[in-house]
């Protein structure tokens, strides 16, 4: 069941030098801004600690893995400044993950839209189920995927990125997703990919940490400009949202 707290809900537990992390909201656990500040300081901190060899992270209950950003919160966007700051919560979200000195696996058991499916790629290694299909939705309300496109395009490459944000509206399959690199292996069930992540991560955390570092920093060579891009991307999301077009849009969503 996913968490009825209508700001959201986050928390970790770390067993075995495995830490994992579960975020939850109620709108299919879609990410206002203060849960995604909330999940930054955490993989911050969790870069930091000596305790962990590897993160994975995981969204509440049996449906959607994430919904993107809030759309609550996006109607409420008043000015240029505003939707910067907004948009910059996923780029300090992705960087986050992109520098932390820990491994991460993600564990996407469901449906992942926008900003979800940057999360999803942001991981360092992900696996899922065979219901967590895949879309990037921003075209259809007026924006575009600026902020998480290096990170969908690094891992799935450019043609496949430019198929999904120009196909708007169409769901990718998760075997689709797994072709192109995003998944490394999905599963019929909840309990089966369950088993294959703690397989996987009782692995990774037995292995040399500093190895497991310096692989990290190999998988991400090349991205250190992400820092001041991604908060360029989220001032073109910041402007755009603040359109006609897109007001409508979201209007439409909201009923």
């Amino acid at each position: 069941m996913v968490s009825e707290n209508p700001i959201g809900s986050l928390f970790t537990t770390i067993d075995n030098k495995i830490a994992t992390v579960t975020f939850a909201h109620p709108s299919s656990n879609s990410f206002p801004r203060e849960l995604l500040d909330r999940l930054t300081t955490e993989f911050n901190n969790l870069s930091a600690d000596p305790a962990v060899s590897v993160i994975v992270i995981q969204s509440e209950g049996s449906g959607a893995f994430c919904a993107g950003a809030s759309f609550d919160e996006l109607l409420a966007v008043s000015n240029e400044e505003a939707g910067t700051q907004f948009f910059s919560g996923f780029a300090h979200l992705i960087n986050a993950m992109r520098s932390c000195s820990k491994l991460i696996v993600g564990r996407i058991h469901g449906k992942a839209v926008g900003g979800g499916v940057g999360i999803a790629s942001a991981c360092d290694y992900a696996l899922a189920t065979k219901n967590a299909s895949i879309k990037l939705s921003e075209l259809a309300i007026g924006i575009g995927p600026f902020v998480i496109e290096p990170v969908v395009s690094k891992k799935i490459g450019k043609t496949a990125m430019a198929e999904m944000t120009l196909a708007a509206h169409e769901w990718k399959t998760a075997d689709w997703a797994t072709a192109k690199g995003l998944y490394a292996n999905t599963f019929e069930t909840i309990t089966e990919l369950d088993a294959a992540i703690a397989d996987f991560t009782g692995k990774l955390s037995g292995y040399n940490p500093k190895g497991l570092l310096e692989m990290k920093k190999v998988f991400w060579e090349g991205t250190q400009h992400w820092d001041t891009l991604l908060l360029e991307r989220a001032a073109i999301s910041g402007k755009l949202v603040l359109s006609d077009f897109t007001r409508k849009a979201l209007s439409q969503f909201k009923k």
